[in-house]
């Protein structure tokens, strides 16, 4: 099925040197974009691949991430850093939604704080972001290669090299549009969801579990709609409130181990106090 998009919707996936956002770093990226009119393209520009960048993180890669996407310190010797490539990245990338697997919660975070280290400000907010692992999760309640052969009947070869994970991720999204269009459910919770649509507004808002402020939900949105931190001491309790009473809680926070785009979004909530 032809996916209904109003604009570009760029499926990509990383492959990393760990886990902790804040921290780790890029060492692959994949990106499979999808034109409104169905063309696809796979090569961000002066990208110097044909279909997937092998980066030089910068840091040692850990024996175990090796071990899970083969790419080890001697393979990264030569290649491009992040900074190198950004710029072709960032145009790439430009105007379109995102969509990967697992990626709301793990492959967006990184690569926006990818870029904001190189003075880049991938924003994320006017994009819609699709994770088809939350889409899975929530209409059959299942990894990549078990989501593969339930929607299309395929093994997936290559599992946890950038190219195939990617190629894969967009043929399950379309399978699971011709699989659930028009199906109304509920999530874990008990709560209504929206009825699934080939619309990319309204699947945004059906893979968004929480009303996070920032990537990863250290900031959310109460009831109220204003801005409350989600962790700590403070958990529950309103920005405006914390940084009223206790304004060494920002400092604390900006000089903490916190992700740069969290504490970009703080810094912007405490500037509009």
């Amino acid at each position: 099925m032809k996916l209904n998009l109003e604009r570009p919707l760029a499926f990509f996936d990383l492959e990393t040197t760990g886990i902790n956002v804040a921290s780790d770093r890029i060492v692959e990226i994949a990106v499979v974009k999808v034109m409104p009119d169905g063309q696809i393209h796979s090569k961000p520009e002066n990208s110097g691949a044909k279909n997937r960048i092998v980066i030089n993180p910068e840091m040692p890669i850990p024996l175990e991430a090796s071990m899970v996407h083969g790419i080890y310190d001697k393979d990264v010797v030569d290649k491009p850093t992040f900074k190198q490539i950004a710029k072709g990245l960032y145009k790439f990338l430009h105007g379109c939604d995102l969509g990967g697997f697992n990626s709301n919660r793990f492959d967006i975070p990184l690569i926006a704080e990818e870029f904001l280290r190189v003075g880049i400000d991938f924003d994320v907010r006017e994009r819609n972001l699709i994770d088809v692992q939350t889409i899975f999760h929530i209409m059959e309640q299942r990894t990549l290669s078990a989501a593969y052969k339930f929607y299309c009947d395929k093994t997936l070869d290559g599992a946890h090299e950038a190219l195939p994970d990617t190629a894969a991720t967009h043929e399950i999204f379309e399978a699971q549009i011709e699989r659930y269009l028009g199906v109304e459910t509920k999530d874990a919770r008990g709560n209504k969801m929206p009825k699934f649509e080939n619309d990319m507004n309204v699947l945004n808002n059906f893979c968004q579990r929480n009303k996070n402020a920032d990537l990863l939900g250290r900031l959310v949105y109460g009831e109220d709609g204003k801005a409350q931190f989600n962790f700590g001491k403070y958990k529950g309790k309103s920005v405006e409130s914390v940084l009223g009473q206790d304004p060494g809680y920002y400092s604390w926070m900006m000089k903490g181990d916190f992700p740069l785009y969290t504490k970009k979004v703080l810094t912007e909530i405490r500037n509009e106090l």
